[in-house]
């Protein structure tokens, strides 16, 4: 099962509104606000890479208020 960790920098002031987004996702297993470069930590699953890939860039990078995303696909 493919996996990717997922770096996000949001729009001040809309970090709650960012997780909860991606919290209503499906293949969203973990998300969550840290400090330092950084505002967002996501840990996304699915079936298949494909299938990753299009709820990376079809789901999470359409969510409003983000303004990167940093993807690190897990090798296994």
């Amino acid at each position: 099962m493919p996996i990717a960790f997922l770096l996000l920098n949001v729009k001040l002031g809309h970090e709650d509104d960012v997780i909860n987004a991606l919290k209503s996702i499906k293949e969203v297993r973990y998300a969550q606000r840290v400090y330092g470069v950084y505002d967002t930590v996501v840990k996304v699953e699915a079936d298949s890479m494909e299938a990753l890939k299009q709820v990376v860039n079809s789901k999470i990078k359409r969510i409003e208020n983000i303004t990167s995303v940093v993807s690190l696909i897990v090798m296994g």
